[in-house]
């Protein structure tokens, strides 16, 4: 009798096993994903230096978390697909990579690791809205503003984009997102610009 009980018992506990690690197995991994330059680089060189941030974001997508739009008032964080690095960080570090190139000056870094007062701009940005939805559209809408250094003379524009997502999945939207930075980057670089030819 005791030896057909422990049978049972070690078939319900290799049971258990077998069942939690098939559990295991199922459940999906995350995936990771990074804004990235969509920018060619500029034929032009430049000595010009440039300080992009602080860059903001509202505090709905200020997540690890990708945040879609599900509806008029509706959102999901979706746990599975997450950034990378914290957006406003990813935001700045593609804005700085489009700048070079559309700049044509390699001078460009990064807010706060550079506390350059000898930069000759600073450019802060504001996101409002950084608005997803899978398999139709990401939307931007940024405030943002050059400064130059040597005389503290600004000019603040705002770049509001909608970019449509070319396919059905993360990548899609998040290659959307990026085009959009694109766009926001050279509306900065075209001020930076008047501002810079002003002087000469």
């Amino acid at each position: 009798m005791k030896t057909i009980f422990s049978l049972i018992i070690k078939a319900s506990l290799t049971w258990i096993v077998c069942l939690m690690a098939s559990g295991c197995a199922s459940t999906p991994s995350s995936r990771f994903y990074t804004l990235s330059s969509a920018t060619a680089p500029a034929d032009t060189s430049s000595t010009l230096s440039v300080v992009v941030g602080p860059v903001s974001v509202p505090v709905l997508v200020d997540r690890p978390q990708i945040v879609v739009t599900t509806g008029p008032n509706n959102v999901l964080l979706d746990e599975f697909n997450r950034w990378a690095s914290p957006l406003q960080n990813n935001i700045s570090g593609v804005v700085a990579e489009n700048l070079v190139a559309l700049l044509g000056t390699p001078r460009v870094t990064l807010f706060p690791q550079t506390l350059s007062a000898d930069a000759d701009y600073h450019i802060a940005i504001e996101v409002q809205s950084f608005d997803s939805v899978l398999g139709d559209a990401a939307s931007l809408d940024a405030v943002w503003t050059v400064r130059r250094t040597k005389d503290s003379r600004t000019h603040t524009g705002r770049t509001t984009v909608r970019e449509v997502v070319q396919g059905e999945g993360y990548e899609a939207l998040v290659a959307a997102h990026s085009r959009a930075l694109d766009r926001l980057s050279r509306d900065i670089a075209s001020a930076l610009q008047m501002i810079d030819r002003s002087m000469q």
